[in-house]
């Protein structure tokens, strides 16, 4: 599996259930990575996205805990155990994990590979994904497009587990 995700500074990514920032290249960025593929997600993760829809032309995954929950076009996994049985059907290579934190935090150990979006900026954060610099798990393997919007600098970065 792959994480996919945008940090700040801090390795924060997101307030009040809201992404830290939306920088078109990024988006981007998530769009060409994901499409065709399968997307990981909790449910409040889901219930951020633009209408509360799946993203479109992927397979849509969403972990909860709320046995009664569904919505069109989604595979509700209650456990990890119902999870991981499900991604026997895809090729690993295929899974990216998009959030929440602690979606992030409980499948990274299975992940391979981390594609992080690093802005050079801070803000407030209440969710945060662990930092990849600061773990013997992972090794930063390549950083690459470096931009700016509105006056944040950022770079893709892509780490490796070891």
């Amino acid at each position: 599996m792959k994480a996919i995700v945008c940090v700040d500074k801090n390795w924060g990514i997101g307030k009040g259930n809201e992404l830290l920032y939306h920088i078109p290249a990024d988006m981007k960025h998530f769009k060409e990575k994901t499409i065709g593929n399968v997307v990981v997600m909790g449910l409040a993760t889901f219930r951020s996205l633009p209408g509360q829809k799946p993203l479109a032309d992927r397979v849509n995954i969403v972990i909860s805990a709320e046995k009664d929950w569904s919505a069109p076009g989604v595979t509700v996994c209650g456990s990890l155990d119902e999870l991981f049985e499900l991604l026997e059907r895809y090729d690993t290579n295929t899974v990216f994990v998009i959030g929440g934190a602690s979606v992030y935090e409980q499948l990274l150990p299975y992940c391979d590979t981390a594609y992080v979006t690093k802005v050079d900026a801070e803000k407030p954060a209440d969710k945060f994904f662990p930092n990849l610099d600061a773990s013997s798990d992972w090794v930063l393997a390549r950083e690459k497009g470096e931009g700016e919007h509105n006056g944040v600098n950022y770079k893709f970065t892509t780490y490796k587990s070891i």
